[in-house]
């Protein structure tokens, strides 16, 4: 392609990356929301009953600063875990003060640098009540150890069952039965605008409750600035720091309908969630068998514009013939990936997957997420300005050491 090309700062979407870290938090909800409304009576003389037939405490139920916040909070709390992780990094295996030089001076009791241990928090929540949880990978990866704190102050050990770099997601176990479990919501059904509400321990400070809305929906890993991720985030702006990762994010109705994650250090009053229907799929896969497969396609894509079209039927590398300035063009095809199998080619504009339209090359990452390895999905696009569907097989997608 023409060197103006390559200054156009123009993203290519990878369907054939993985990886990556963050954090997350919160802020706290203002005194107001739990202040009474109570209005001034009169005193007047009142007969007072026998202490055995007094009414009982007003129920929890009908507390009139229970608003619907504080009702998922209650609902849901019990089940959203601490998580402390620790590593032991080790010194050189030669410090410098076991060196002769040293002994000169401090003899058999010199200094000797000890073991490093690095530690880190976050949160979790349990989807089952044998103990299954799941938090972001980036929390327990590389662990040592890891510990599970409940709320009611139990301390349990967690093993880590799988991690997925791919979207963030680890499955933890812990030894306990009987445990309060949380319900899950469909974050595809999230309107931008609803209330949003996160429970996580950011900064240490345990069972925090931040509120806000849902600010958008589907934003691409692009946008949120971690392309290896090959996940569609919810945005909201309810306050998310660190040691919020894992934790959940609830709809009004105190289901679970992401799971926070960090994705920006530079974010102000921006969070972001990994939708719940991703971070259960790739959670069953961990527990059941300790990875998790994402279907694969092997192609590279450009989003389309007036000016993209025009560099590349310019282009003496390319001379793509494009019958339109929008949509997603191949502007690469891996060599024996699905792909390739399935005759898709550079320079083919795709309209279609699975009978969905596209419009961005975050849609196409999408689909083929949501697609399933073996199984035909029908691309539909455009070449030379003819429609052609292709059936496409995903495969799995390539492990990091083969990339």
């Amino acid at each position: 392609m023409t060197k103006s090309l390559a200054q156009m700062g123009l993203y290519i979407s990878l369907l054939i990356l993985g990886g990556g870290i963050g954090v997350f938090g919160s802020r706290a909800l203002a005194p107001k929301a739990q202040q009474t409304t109570q209005s001034v009576q009169p005193l007047v003389p009142a007969t007072l009953k026998p202490s055995a037939v007094q009414p009982s405490t007003t129920p929890v139920e009908t507390d009139n600063r229970l608003n619907f916040i504080a009702r998922a909070v209650q609902k849901v709390g019990p089940a959203v875990v601490r998580i402390d992780a620790s590593r032991t990094i080790d010194r050189d295996t030669q410090p410098p003060f076991s060196q002769p030089f040293f002994r000169r001076f401090f003899g058999e009791e010199a200094p000797i640098p000890q073991p490093r241990v690095q530690r880190g928090t976050g949160s979790g929540f349990i989807l089952n009540s044998d103990g299954r949880l799941i938090t972001n990978a980036h929390v327990v990866e590389g662990a040592d150890r890891v510990v599970v704190t409940l709320k009611d102050g139990r301390e349990l050990e967690g093993r880590v069952v799988g991690v997925d770099d791919v979207t963030d997601v680890a499955a933890v176990k812990i030894d306990a039965k009987e445990l309060p479990t949380i319900k899950l919501g469909e974050s595809e059904k999230a309107i931008p605008g609803e209330w949003a509400i996160a429970i996580g321990n950011p900064l240490g400070l345990d069972n925090t409750v931040t509120v806000g809305i849902i600010s958008a929906i589907g934003r691409s890993s692009r946008q949120v600035g971690v392309p290896d991720k090959r996940v569609s985030f919810i945005q909201t702006d309810a306050a998310i720091n660190p040691g919020n990762s894992g934790g959940p994010l609830l709809n009004a109705n105190g289901e679970a309908i992401g799971m926070n994650t960090a994705i920006r250090a530079d974010a102000q009053g921006l969070g972001f969630a990994i939708p719940i229907e991703t971070a259960q799929r790739v959670a069953n896969q961990l527990f059941a068998k300790g990875r998790a497969d994402h279907p694969y396609l092997g192609i590279q894509m450009l989003d389309l514009s007036p000016e993209l079209r025009k560099e590349l039927e310019a282009d003496p590398e390319t001379r793509f013939k494009l019958d339109r300035d929008r949509g997603v063009v191949v502007v690469q095809v891996v060599p024996n990936s699905p792909a390739a199998r399935a005759g898709l080619q550079t320079g083919d504009v795709i309209h279609t997957i699975a009978g969905k339209p596209i419009q961005e090359s975050a849609e196409v990452q999408h689909e083929v997420e949501r697609s399933a390895i073996g199984r035909v999905l029908a691309v539909e696009i455009s070449r030379g300005g003819q429609k052609l569907t292709l059936q496409v097989k995903p495969g799995p997608f390539p492990a990091r050491n083969n990339e």
